[in-house]
């Protein structure tokens, strides 16, 4: 089972970020069979239901003695109570045998962007910011009360890990698997996967919603909630609204099959 987690360490990763401007994106051809890949929809600083999830993922691979990975469909900040603390397991090895790939969502993306220019993204805090700051100790409405954006970015610069500021920047934006395509929002139809831009990618809803994809791939996404999985033309949406449900949908593709690992609903 080494053998095939280390297939996965030899997936293609488009230009970096640093070097054309925009986030990368993962490519990884079918690999062995046997291999379960397993996608989370959004977190939302949900930290009990991601842990719930993980664990059920981790006892369904020892019960086939295989190998897995996980990859998580993005938003993992705004709106529930534990944003900091999601971010800090994200960055934490996985058990052996198991990998995990974090995508980046739209709202991981605004929190990036109001990290670097506050001034321009101030109505981040609006879409459940706030409780992601609250998660690092920052009480947003008190200190723009006192001080403004100024006072703001000191606290946000003294209390948000710089380790953490690198996870967000590093997220890639889709992982391509096979005839799977995993990506937080969708994309726009008919348009070749090197061309998608990175706000159709992490924002779109219509067209995609309605036609799908336009292309040969199933398309797994998040974004858009839904009270059951939804299976439409060419796409599976899984995100089930955690944060206010407190279900967070498991995927599980395995030998082209493709089915839902149950997961005990989580209060945070």
């Amino acid at each position: 089972m080494t053998r095939l987690l280390h297939g996965l360490a030899g997936f293609r990763r488009s230009q970096s970020r640093a070097a054309s401007g925009r986030r990368s994106r993962l490519f990884l051809p079918q690999i062995d069979p046997r291999h379960v890949l397993y996608a989370i929809g959004d977190v939302h600083g949900c930290l009990k239901a991601l842990q719930a999830a993980e664990l059920c993922i981790f006892a369904d691979l020892a019960r086939q003695n295989r190998a897995g990975t996980i990859v998580l469909l993005g938003d993992y900040v705004d709106r529930g109570p534990h944003s900091a603390q999601v971010i800090e397991h994200l960055r934490q090895p996985t058990p052996p045998l198991m990998q995990r790939i974090a995508l980046c969502g739209n709202h991981d993306d605004l929190f990036l962007r109001f990290l670097r220019r506050p001034e321009k993204h101030r109505h981040w805090l609006e879409m459940g910011g706030d409780k992601t700051l609250c998660s690092y100790g920052i009480d947003a409405t008190k200190l723009l009360h006192s001080g403004g954006l100024p006072a703001l970015s000191e606290a946000m610069l003294r209390l948000i890990p710089s380790d953490h500021v690198d996870f967000l920047a590093g997220l890639p934006v889709f992982l391509a698997y096979g005839q799977h395509l995993f990506v937080h929002a969708g994309i726009r139809p008919s348009i070749p996967l090197e061309d998608q831009t990175e706000e159709d990618l992490l924002w779109i809803r219509e067209p995609f919603l309605s036609t799908g994809p336009g292309l040969p791939v199933t398309v797994v996404h998040g974004h858009t909630v839904v009270k059951e999985p939804i299976f439409a033309e060419g796409r599976i949406g899984i995100d089930t609204g955690c944060y206010r449900s407190g279900r967070l949908t498991v995927l599980k593709l395995q030998e082209n099959t493709v089915d839902f690992l149950p997961v005990p609903p989580s209060g945070e």
